[in-house]
């Protein structure tokens, strides 16, 4: 056996002495004529040009192109937008990518735990999706930092991410209190401890905050992770909330506003920014985000109306949060039905009053904005990256579909018609 081996890989050298045929480069370099050409800016074209070099958009104009121009580099379609981009898309490794030994892990990076191979990725390039935010799994009351990437490109996270340490993430309602049970007399595993209520949930919220700033006057008080907590108390971090039903929201926008106002909280440390992700009952009371100013980022939404802890979404929430002010982006949540894709969810608000230009920012600018990369994505602007969705008819519409996607200058997906793919 031993002697097979050896000749086996005696055969084998010569042929990886000759190496293997190199890779053929990505195309980075592209001109797109649309018949409509949406750019996120305010400013659109009944029939214009985009042109991508070396990853980056270069041109945005008016103009129509020439029909005799066959360049495999020129690429023709009904319309074009600017990337798609979920503020909360969910694809991590489940269990893998929580730390459950205490409900408050400030410190933990989400990107540490995901799998560049999985192929949930390609299925948020095939809907258009070419930035996302990831977030560890709501089983913790602060479940950590999360990180925005790319959909697609290298094959390594770190390669893709757009910014580390975007947002704390955490949790409000049922979901971080599942599994904890009361410890009745003496301890049979770390899941025997607090919070086991919603109630629970919220005190582990407000005791975090209120031992951070005690740390911040005595650096003896400092614990694992309360530097993050302190960087959210002076607004340098935003802080993300998942919270589903009414009084969940009503929870987080109670806590920044004692955070704003309790003397506890001096020095600058009264300047949090929050935005709640899931806030499927935001539309009951608009005004209390108004107040607020904490944006949201709506679930997909429910064929039954119903969603985790029991919330009620309507059809309208996104058109009645529009007329309210209160910003908001939409998502897929990473989900796998087909009906949850992001620019479903965008005809979907449509289909309940929202105009067509308030769809497009809840799933380019506003999202961009809240996790903080507006200055790369979102919009099609000169010197951006090249993140682009061709489409074959009008967005968001029921019979258009997404026929090219385009990452950082590379065509990630192409599914136009084979004639016009030459």
């Amino acid at each position: 056996m031993i002697k097979w081996f050896v000749c086996s890989l005696a055969i084998a050298l010569p042929c990886a002495a000759q190496g293997t045929p190199e890779a053929k480069p990505e195309a980075k370099a592209w001109v797109i004529y649309a018949d409509r050409v949406y750019t996120g800016t305010g400013t659109d074209f009944e029939a214009g040009m985009v042109a991508v070099g070396n990853g980056k958009i270069a041109t945005v104009s008016p103009s129509r192109g020439s029909d005799d121009d066959s360049s495999d580099r020129v690429l023709r379609c009904f319309a074009v937008t600017p990337g798609l981009i979920d503020a909360s898309v969910r694809i991590t490794n489940g269990s893998t990518s929580v730390e459950q030994s205490d409900e408050i892990q400030p410190g933990l990076r989400v990107a540490t735990s995901l799998d560049p191979f999985s192929i949930a990725w390609d299925r948020q390039v095939r809907n258009g999706v070419t930035t996302v935010l990831v977030s560890a799994p709501d089983q913790n009351v602060i479940g950590g930092l999360s990180v925005v990437l790319k959909t697609a490109g290298a094959e390594s996270i770190a390669a893709r991410t757009v910014k580390n340490d975007a947002v704390l993430r955490g949790s409000m309602g049922t979901q971080p209190s599942q599994g904890n049970h009361p410890a009745f007399g003496r301890p049979t595993d770390f899941y025997s401890r607090r919070p086991t209520t919603r109630m629970g949930v919220e005190w582990a919220w407000r005791k975090a905050f209120y031992d951070a700033a005690a740390s911040a006057a005595d650096p003896k008080r400092a614990f694992n992770g309360s530097d993050r907590l302190i960087a959210a108390l002076k607004g340098d971090l935003t802080v993300s909330i998942q919270a589903w039903a009414t009084q969940d929201i009503r929870t987080a926008v109670f806590l920044k506003e004692e955070i704003e106002s309790q003397d506890e909280f001096k020095n600058g440390l009264n300047k949090p920014r929050f935005f709640l992700d899931a806030a499927a009952e935001a539309w009951k009371e608009p005004q209390l985000l108004v107040r607020s100013k904490i944006p949201v980022v709506l679930p997909p939404f429910p064929a039954q109306g119903r969603t985790r802890d029991n919330a009620f979404m309507a059809w309208n929430t996104a058109e009645e949060l529009r007329k309210q002010g209160v910003p908001f982006a939409l998502s897929s949540h990473g989900s796998e039905s087909p009906e949850d894709a992001l620019a479903l969810q965008a005809g979907y608000a449509m289909m309940g009053g929202l105009p067509f230009e308030s769809a497009l920012a809840a799933v380019t600018t506003i999202p961009a904005r809240l996790m903080g990369v507006a200055d790369r994505v979102g919009t099609l602007e000169v010197g951006k990256d090249a993140d682009l969705v061709l489409w074959n008819g009008a967005p968001f519409e029921p019979s258009s579909r997404v026929i090219a996607v385009i990452v950082d200058g590379v065509m990630r997906y192409d599914a136009r018609p084979k004639e016009s793919a030459k």
